[in-house]
């Protein structure tokens, strides 16, 4: 079943890429007693994701803590050596804590799961934004098409902060 507003966060690990090698974090390390924006992407390094979905967060990322937002966390079904280049490569102010969810684990746990085995990417997520405060959905933008950014992007999160 989908996650809705109002419904807890399950628990689940993702890995992160330290200064230490891989560490890995808990839902409740990620958002136990915080606001979180947290945004979904189908995979890194991906056209949309990469050129239309990251942007749009990074552009927005002062304006969405000054808004009282603790963190930004971008999950992907992704090991955490690509999240750990791709933060690298995208991240310059540091902005974002990049979430690897390797198996799946996170995103099956709240069906959010995304078949994209027919372009040979197998199980990914959906592409989706959500605000989290102490592990509890307050808001949930899920994109109808994994190829668009339209309700899932940085600005609209702001928006509705």
């Amino acid at each position: 079943m989908t996650i809705q507003v109002g419904d807890k966060l399950p628990q689940a690990q993702f890995r992160v890429m330290t200064a230490d090698g891989i560490q890995v974090k808990t839902t409740d390390d990620v958002f136990k007693g915080k606001k979180v924006a947290l945004f979904a992407v189908p995979g890194a390094y991906t056209g949309t994701c990469h050129k239309m979905h990251l942007p749009s967060i990074f552009l927005n990322a002062y304006a969405i803590k000054n808004k009282g937002v603790d963190a930004i966390a971008i999950v992907s079904v992704n090991d955490a050596f690509v999240m750990n280049a791709w933060k690298r490569d995208t991240d310059q102010r540091d902005e974002a804590v990049f979430l690897a969810d390797g198996n799946a684990d996170f995103t099956k746990a709240i069906g959010m799961e995304l078949d994209a085995s027919a372009n040979g990417l197998g199980i990914r997520s959906k592409r989706y934004s959500m605000l989290v405060e102490d592990g509890v959905v307050k808001k949930l933008n899920l994109e109808p098409a994994p190829g668009k950014v339209e309700v899932s992007g940085g600005d609209t999160l702001l928006a509705q902060l």
